[in-house]
C-alpha cells in the first residue's frame, strides 16, 4: 500500500520538474536591477517631453520626444530585459547629451548575439529560432536589416507561453505583433513599397474573420508546426497558409500541437477528446465526448426506427 502511495509522488514529481524546466529564468519578482542607472535615460525617454539645459543659451528648453523613442518605462520593467542596463545593448556613447546622430546608425543585436550557442538559454531553443527564420518569408524576401526586433520590441517583449497567461492573452498579444506591420501602412512601409492589403479582404474565406483572430493566432495557419519550438518562426508563403478548417474544426485538432500545447492540463482517457480546449474556449468539432457521441448516434438511430414505424402503421392504416 504504501507503495502505491509513493510511486503516484515521484509520477507528479518528474511531470512538475519537467514543466518548471521550461519556465522563464528571468526573476520577475524581484525589483529590477539596473533601475537607479536606467532613469538617467528614461527621464527622457520615458517621457513625451523632456528638458535639459542649452549650454550656448544657459536656459531650460523643452522638446517633444520623437515618438519612435518614446518607452514605456512599465512595460520595460514588466519585460524579460527587466535586469538589464540600457548601456547592456546600447553604446556607452548614449550617456552623453546630445547624442551623437551617427549613433542611430549602429547596428541593433539580435536575439542570437547574445543566446546563440549558449547552454543556459538552450531551453528557449534560439538556435533553432534562428534555423526557422531563415527559412520563413521574413527572410527570404527581405535583407539582414529584417531582424528579431521587427516583431519583438526588446523594451517591452514578454515571453507570454512561458508565464502565466490565459490562451486569450497569449492569442491577443501574438496577433498583434503580426497586426501592427500587416494592417498599419505606414509600418508596412519599413518593409515593402507594396500597399498594405486590408487583412479582412484577404482573409474573406475564413467566416467571421474578426472572431477568429480574437480566438485563434495568425501563426496557427501561416507557420511550419514542429514540437520543439513553442513559438513557430517558419513563416510560411500565402499559398502555403492553412485554409482548411477541417484542420481545427476536428477531434485531432491541430490547436493541440500548438495554440494549446502551453497549458499544462492533465489528459483525459476515454473523456473529452480535447480536454484542455474546454479549459478556456470552445471550437466547434474539436470539443467531443466519447460517450456523447455513442449516445447521439443512439439517439439518431431510435429516431430513425420511430419515424420508420410511423410510416409504415400510416400506410398500413389507409
Amino acid at each position: 500500500m504504501r507503495t502505491l502511495f509513493i510511486l503516484p509522488l515521484f509520477v507528479l514529481a518528474f511531470f512538475w520538474s519537467d514543466f518548471s524546466v521550461a519556465q522563464l529564468m528571468v526573476d520577475m519578482e524581484a525589483p529590477p536591477t539596473n533601475a537607479e542607472m536606467n532613469q538617467h535615460c528614461f527621464d527622457c525617454h520615458g517621457q513625451q517631453v523632456y528638458s535639459f539645459e542649452n549650454d550656448f543659451s544657459g536656459m531650460i528648453e523643452r522638446k517633444v520626444m520623437n515618438p519612435n523613442y518614446v518607452l514605456d518605462t512599465g512595460a520595460f520593467y514588466q519585460g524579460v530585459h527587466r535586469h538589464f542596463a540600457c548601456i547592456d545593448c546600447h553604446s556607452p556613447d548614449y550617456e552623453n547629451f546630445p547624442h551623437q546622430s551617427e549613433l542611430r546608425l549602429d547596428m541593433m543585436y539580435s536575439c542570437i548575439d547574445c543566446h546563440g550557442g549558449d547552454e543556459t538559454y538552450a531551453q528557449y531553443n534560439f538556435d533553432l529560432i534562428e534555423e526557422e527564420f531563415y527559412q520563413s518569408v521574413h527572410s527570404s524576401r527581405h535583407d539582414e536589416t529584417f531582424n528579431c526586433w521587427m516583431c519583438h520590441d526588446p523594451h517591452a517583449y514578454k515571453a507570454m507561453t512561458r508565464g502565466d497567461f490565459s490562451i486569450g492573452e497569449i492569442v491577443k498579444a501574438h496577433n498583434q505583433t503580426c497586426v501592427d506591420c500587416h494592417n498599419d501602412p505606414v509600418q508596412f512601409l519599413r518593409i515593402t513599397d507594396s500597399i498594405q492589403p486590408d487583412l479582412a479582404l484577404v482573409h474573406d474565406f475564413i467566416p467571421n474573420y474578426d472572431l477568429h483572430l480574437k480566438s485563434v493566432r495568425c501563426i496557427e495557419c501561416h507557420t511550419s508546426q514542429q514540437d520543439t519550438l513553442w513559438v513557430a518562426h517558419n513563416i510560411l508563403e500565402k499559398e502555403l497558409a492553412v485554409k482548411k478548417c477541417v484542420e481545427c474544426h476536428s477531434s485531432n485538432t491541430m490547436l493541440m500541437a500548438s495554440l494549446y500545447k502551453y497549458q499544462n492540463i492533465e489528459a483525459r482517457q476515454n473523456g473529452f477528446l480535447n480536454a484542455v480546449i474546454l479549459n478556456e474556449s470552445y471550437v466547434i468539432g474539436a470539443n467531443r465526448n466519447y460517450y456523447f457521441n455513442i449516445i447521439s448516434i443512439i439517439l439518431f438511430g431510435l429516431a430513425i426506427v420511430g419515424i420508420l414505424i410511423h410510416v409504415f402503421f400510416r400506410i398500413k392504416n389507409r
